[in-house]
């Protein structure tokens, strides 16, 4: 790696560190921060759903700021969406505010992520590109599940921790004060390279082109049809079994007031993940295609989610949480290579959002129904749903492999 593909990479690190570290303020304590609010368990994750239903709306149209704009000014408008809104978020709870207002509320959540869906990882890619880099994209994905991993555990802990001592509501506004500090950081370094905007069409024109490049270079591409067709089943499962396991290690825990728990159950998560970016370039040299890694790493996820359904220790169950973020860590950096190797470069981040779209489609029904469940029959057993659920998406990754796509054996 050359000094100025190391340059890009810092860059980049430091976006997801910050990003990640942000987030995870929160990530311990949401769901118990929404039940908190008043709401039930199938109104938490119906919020968490309308998370999703923003991110569904707003894809395409931020695909365009990307594509046009530029990746920078995404990342720009990101930060300060997602800044306002957490704080909006903790006015909510403030207010005790019925379910109405946090669904509306959820909806913007979901805009200021779509800023980032597909941007940022595309601004990595085209930036290696024309900096001369000419190693393995796994690797550089791997760092940054190791980085996020570290930010994932320190904002987790640090995140359970002051809720602990304060109140559910604080670690939102330190949320809110590092994506501010994230925004003066991109605006000082973050450069488009490799690159070029093209402003030459009108706003509705952009997102037409859009639509029409996401379809050409993603659902006519059968290898990423597949892929992108999956990701609601495995996306939607994952997002809410990463939420449904705080109360649920709690209720295993015996106290539900223990948010330090719920705090260590995001922070073990994090350290699978600094294990799987670590090792992830290493387990995919063991495969001969990248989609025997995803393969694998789908299977292995469902039988762990039966199995903490199953479960009744607390001990175990931390067990398996590890087994299960390992897996999905080092499946991601395989996932994003495969699919970013299919994709031209001026389409990059509007493909990358049309993945990241779909598999939002998939926690716009799988979290509240699940969460229904949870309601009705408890978290056990909407954990082992779920992992039904996921068996859905065997067959489209299964098709994908088919396809014999030469981004498939890729290893540089």
């Amino acid at each position: 790696m050359n000094p100025a593909a190391r340059r890009v990479q810092r860059v980049y690190l430091t976006l997801m560190l910050g990003n990640t570290l942000a987030a995870s303020f929160i990530w311990g304590i949401n769901t118990l921060f929404l039940l908190d609010a008043g709401l039930s368990n199938f109104e938490a994750f119906a919020a968490n759903a309308f998370f999703t239903v923003g991110m569904v709306i707003f894809e395409i149209p931020t695909g365009v700021v990307a594509d046009t704009v530029g990746r920078k000014a995404s990342y720009l408008l990101g930060t300060i969406t997602l800044s306002v809104t957490t704080g909006l978020y903790w006015m909510l709870w403030l207010w005790q505010a019925p379910f109405v207002w946090w669904a509306l509320v959820s909806v913007l959540l979901g805009l200021g992520f779509t800023f980032f869906s597909g941007a940022v990882e595309a601004w990595l890619v085209d930036a290696l590109a024309a900096t001369g880099y000419t190693g393995s994209l796994e690797a550089v994905f791997g760092r940054g599940l190791v980085v996020t991993g570290i930010a994932m555990f320190s904002g987790s802990v640090l995140g359970g921790v002051i809720a602990q001592v304060t109140d559910l509501g604080m670690p939102f506004l330190v949320r809110a004060g590092v994506l501010m500090l994230m925004f003066v950081f991109a605006f000082i370094v973050m450069k488009d390279l490799g690159f070029t905007p093209d402003r030459s069409a009108g706003p509705l024109k952009a997102i037409r082109n859009v639509l029409s490049q996401s379809i050409e270079h993603g659902l006519k591409r059968r290898s990423v049809r597949y892929m992108i067709l999956s990701a609601p089943f495995v996306g939607g499962v994952g997002s809410y079994a990463f939420y449904a396991l705080q109360p649920y290690l709690l209720e295993l825990y015996g106290d539900p007031t223990a948010y330090s728990i719920a705090g260590l159950a995001a922070a073990v998560l994090s350290l699978a993940q600094v294990a799987g970016g670590l090792l992830a370039p290493r387990i995919r040299s063991l495969f001969a295609k990248r989609t025997s890694v995803v393969l694998v790493a789908v299977i292995i996820s469902i039988g762990t989610l039966v199995a903490l359904g199953l479960n009744s220790l607390f001990w175990l169950a931390i067990v398996l949480l590890v087994v299960w973020g390992f897996v999905f860590a080092v499946v991601g950096p395989v996932r994003q290579a495969y699919l970013n190797d299919m994709i031209p470069s001026k389409q990059r981040a509007t493909v990358l959002s049309f993945d990241s779209l779909f598999g939002s489609l998939g926690g716009v029904f799988i979290q509240p129904a699940l969460g229904r469940a949870a309601d009705l029959q408890g978290y056990g057993t909407s954990l082992v749903i779920g992992a039904v659920v996921e068996l859905i998406g065997l067959p489209l990754l299964l098709a994908s492999r088919r396809q014999k796509d030469p981004a498939d054996a890729r290893t540089i």
